[in-house]
């Protein structure tokens, strides 16, 4: 389960930042991203998989500085839109039958004419004149 933590943390200056971001990715295990945020760059937002936020607050107030749980939601995880799988024509390539679904695209260029007549075979029997 993925989740969004947002802390708030007393850090006036860049290295206070710097500190709690590498206290953050040190003390939490499962961590997938960190980030400052907010107007004032007073919030740290951390994503991750399984994080114990008592520990990871805890942590921060021993090394950094004050710190304060402000959110804590479960991350929803968007689906990939899948197109839907065109099933293979095994129809000759002079005439295909309309989809069954009418996004599937064709495997090759559909026809609208009739199939070609069917093959003549001509058969030469010898003749019985000699002199030709």
């Amino acid at each position: 389960m993925k989740q969004k933590i947002v802390i708030k943390v007393c850090a006036p200056c860049e290295g206070c930042r710097a500190k709690a971001l590498e206290v953050a990715a040190r003390a939490a295990d499962g961590v997938i991203s960190l980030a400052i945020t907010g107007d004032d760059r007073d919030k740290l937002e951390v994503v991750g998989v399984g994080v114990d936020v008592t520990r990871l607050v805890i942590c921060l107030r021993k090394k950094v500085c004050y710190a304060e749980i402000l959110l804590v939601e479960e991350e929803k995880e968007e689906e990939e839109k899948k197109e839907p799988e065109c099933k293979p024509c095994y129809w000759p390539p002079y005439w295909c039958p309309p989809p069954e679904d009418p996004t599937c695209k064709p495997c090759y260029p559909r026809y609208s004419y009739a199939p070609p007549p069917p093959a003549v075979v001509v058969c030469d029997e010898p003749s019985a004149c000699s002199t030709m």
